[in-house]
């Protein structure tokens, strides 16, 4: 059992190294692609437990980018410009619009399976145009110069070791509580409603109000990563809601390995390293390589490139004599 921990501890124990391998700059390129390795855990935890394909995540993403700008910016009346309030309203915010997504899809008939993708699809476009012409959060251009999270010792997350070391921390969280939510018997009944929904529901378990549970965990830990994003970027605009980015977040865990944690989270720092460095070499045909790398991954591993390297054992109460 330890064997199977081994990959897991070892890309955490790498991560926490890096601070004494690599200069400022390199340093706080990795802290950003932390922060996608977020969002991609976030699908990977709705995606490979309850087989919601969204194609939305953006969405909640989005939300917490633009609920951590407003706070940190001071523009919502009778709330004080704080960062890290920014930040607790980030969380909050991907977590109500997971709630209200899975609301008004789950209840009465319910989408499900490829109807649900289609419907967050039509989703991100709507919020990313609602965005693009309202004018109180910035419109196309977004809000510029978001104030980054103030730090004890008269340092901040801009510095790029504390804002490494913040993001690190912020990741490590987030992975161990959607990990625990995932092997907790919440998780288990979760992974019954992906197998076979009816089976679950003939057993007396509500499943809408489970998939909305789901999603909004889902959509907090997302906006957890939105609110990050604005704060070591100091910008937020409307490609960070819109489609565009919630196909590469899917793309980012359908390569890695949508249904381990883990696997989704080094996909999405591979691929967008790899989009970088393409970008550089072959300019726009970089769109194609990737789309060209996830067919073939889709088709030849459908678990992902890494999904059997970072498989955790299975809990123990689950495990027969």
């Amino acid at each position: 059992m330890m064997a199977r921990l081994l990959p897991t501890l070892a890309v955490w124990a790498v991560l926490a190294m890096l601070p004494l391998l690599l200069g400022e700059w390199e340093l706080a390129m990795f802290g950003q692609l932390l922060i996608y390795g977020i969002v991609a855990i976030s699908l990977a935890f709705i995606w490979g437990q309850g087989g919601l394909v969204s194609f939305g995540q953006a969405l909640f993403f989005g939300a917490g980018a633009y609920a951590m700008s407003l706070t940190a910016k001071g523009m919502l009346p009778g709330i004080p410009a704080s960062p890290w309030l920014g930040l607790l309203f980030a969380i909050a915010a991907g977590a109500i619009f997971g709630a209200l997504v899975g609301g008004a899809l789950f209840f009465g008939k319910g989408l499900r399976t490829a109807y649900f993708g289609i419907i967050t699809i039509a989703a991100a476009v709507i919020a990313e145009r609602v965005t693009t012409n309202w004018r109180f959060i910035g419109g196309f251009n977004g809000l510029l110069d978001v104030p980054p999270l103030p730090l004890p010792g008269g340092l901040d997350s801009a510095d790029p070791l504390a804002g490494y070391l913040l993001v690190l921390g912020f990741a490590l969280l987030a992975f161990l509580f959607l990990l625990a939510v995932e092997r907790s018997p919440y998780g288990t009944v979760l992974r019954g409603i992906r197998c076979d929904e009816r089976r679950i529901m003939s057993l007396g378990f509500f499943v809408p109000i489970w998939k909305v549970v789901a999603l909004a965990l889902s959509g907090g830990v997302a906006g957890l990563a939105g609110g990050l994003f604005a704060t070591q970027f100091n910008f937020v605009s409307p490609a960070v809601i819109g489609l565009a980015l919630s196909t590469e977040i899917l793309i980012w865990a359908a390569v890695g390995g949508k249904g381990v944690l883990m696997a989704a989270f080094i996909g999405a720092i591979v691929v967008k390293y790899m989009e970088g460095y393409l970008s550089e070499t072959i300019g726009n045909y970089w769109l194609l390589v990737t789309g060209i790398a996830f067919i073939v991954v889709v088709v030849l591993f459908p678990q992902g490139l890494l999904g059997r390297l970072f498989k955790l054992p299975t809990p123990y109460r689950l495990r027969g004599d």
